[in-house]
């Protein structure tokens, strides 16, 4: 058994803190950086000494813990934010008896995987436009896109800013809907200090390497319905036959067969790794302090660029939402003598990392346009947000220095267009 001497825990946790947690890993602006520390050491140390990989204990004690902080009962965590979408739409399939082509209303703009395992599963994506002002989706649109085939909504909470749940709410219950969360972005987002991903009947989240908190890849799908929950887990693990006490399951051809490879649906292989978990672990435990860096730096660049209001703007604040900030919006204006491609070389080329709004308008994207959907409307602002909008980074790691330089590089830029 491997063991971690006295004198070198005191080294590794000098080093961990100074090179990992304290100083910048850069002179410019990431997008995004993993913050981990001794903790993190320590607990990934333990899984090699304990020797066991696969999903095990860690996996429902990191399920347990994250279900707790948002606010269910259940979670079943997945190789992939991604992942959690799938299985979760799956399990709302098989409970509620969904057919083929009934429809799952989501905002236009967003990311891929929002709409690829809708298309995946042999249902259809409604695209309903966005609001300018949150680049979330846009309540006031949502009755006028639904039909008789539409089952589902799924509003993203884009880019940690929480949708009006309150509005999707009284809507899924007038019409009879079902409420599915994707908060892959909106860790530790709330409104009224109600955390997002206790709207609905499913939520799901992501722990990929660039979010709020990280498990390098890893995703986590929450709910309160025990049968849901039970579905979940098959999907996840093969489609092996859960909540069955005795050791030996017979069904027709099968005799007194060991429940461990009994396969009552057909499933996949989307686990979590013990690795992963004890990351995620020590992740959480940092998560509202991490919420807190990511506040603060967002109100520092948002004074940043109320200088240049007449040529880009941001998401507004709402009264009682809380947003996590996985990373900062940046909208152009109309009208100005720039375009986003000019601006983001600019700012690439002085060491501030950008990218546009995800998918833009997902509609519009290669992938999509011969596929299954109905968008609802012309997409008007969805179209305005994939030419115009983009994000930089606002994660833990950036201090002072790194916003001192986004504010010289961004006087430089508009001061060459005046």
């Amino acid at each position: 058994m491997i063991c971690i001497k006295k004198k070198d825990k005191k080294l590794l946790s000098k080093i961990f803190k100074n090179k990992y947690y304290n100083l910048p890993k850069s002179n410019g602006i990431t997008l995004s950086e993993p913050i981990f520390d001794y903790d993190e050491y320590l607990n990934f140390n333990d899984v090699f000494i304990s020797r066991k990989f696969s999903q095990g204990s860690r996996v429902k004690n990191f399920e347990k813990n994250f279900a707790k902080y948002i606010g269910y009962n259940y979670a079943v965590a997945t190789n992939s934010g991604s992942s959690a979408n799938l299985i979760a739409l799956e399990a709302l399939i098989k409970k509620y008896k969904i057919k083929r082509g009934s429809e799952v209303i989501i905002p236009a703009s967003t990311f891929a995987t929002v709409a690829m395992p809708i298309i995946q599963l042999g249902l259809v994506p409604v695209y309903v436009d966005i609001c300018y002002e949150t680049l979330n989706i846009d309540t006031s649109q949502i009755e006028g896109a639904i039909s008789k085939k539409t089952k589902i909504i799924m509003p993203v909470h884009t880019l940690g800013l929480p949708c009006n749940m309150s509005q999707i709410v009284k809507i899924a219950k007038k019409r009879n809907l079902i409420i599915f969360e994707d908060c892959c972005e909106a860790h530790g987002a709330s409104i009224n200090k109600k955390k997002v991903g206790s709207y609905g009947k499913l939520s799901a989240f992501s722990f990929y390497v660039a979010h709020n908190i990280t498990t390098i890849e890893g995703g986590m799908v929450l709910t309160n319905d025990k049968s849901l929950y039970l579905k979940l887990q098959s999907l996840r693990e093969f489609g092996r036959i859960k909540n069955y006490k005795k050791r030996y399951y017979s069904f027709k051809k099968l005799k007194d067969y060991d429940v461990n490879y009994v396969f009552d649906t057909i499933g996949y292989n989307l686990r979590m790794s013990e690795i992963q978990a004890a990351l995620g672990l020590s992740q959480l435990k940092k998560l509202n302090k991490f919420n807190t860096k990511r506040n603060l730096n967002a109100q520092k660049i948002k004074k940043i660029i109320k200088n240049y209001s007449d040529f880009i703007f941001t998401t507004k604040d709402i009264s009682k939402y809380y947003n996590s900030y996985y990373t900062f919006p940046i909208i152009i204006k109309n009208n100005v003598n720039f375009s986003r491609k000019e601006i983001c070389n600019f700012l690439n080329k002085n060491n501030i990392q950008t990218r546009p709004m995800m998918g833009g308008c997902l509609p519009d994207q290669p992938a999509f346009n011969k596929q299954p959907g109905r968008s609802f409307g012309n997409l008007k602002i969805s179209r305005v947000i994939r030419d115009k909008c983009f994000f930089i980074g606002v994660h833990p790691m950036i201090n002072n220095e790194n916003l001192e330089l986004l504010k010289k590089v961004l006087s430089k830029f508009f001061n060459e267009r005046k």
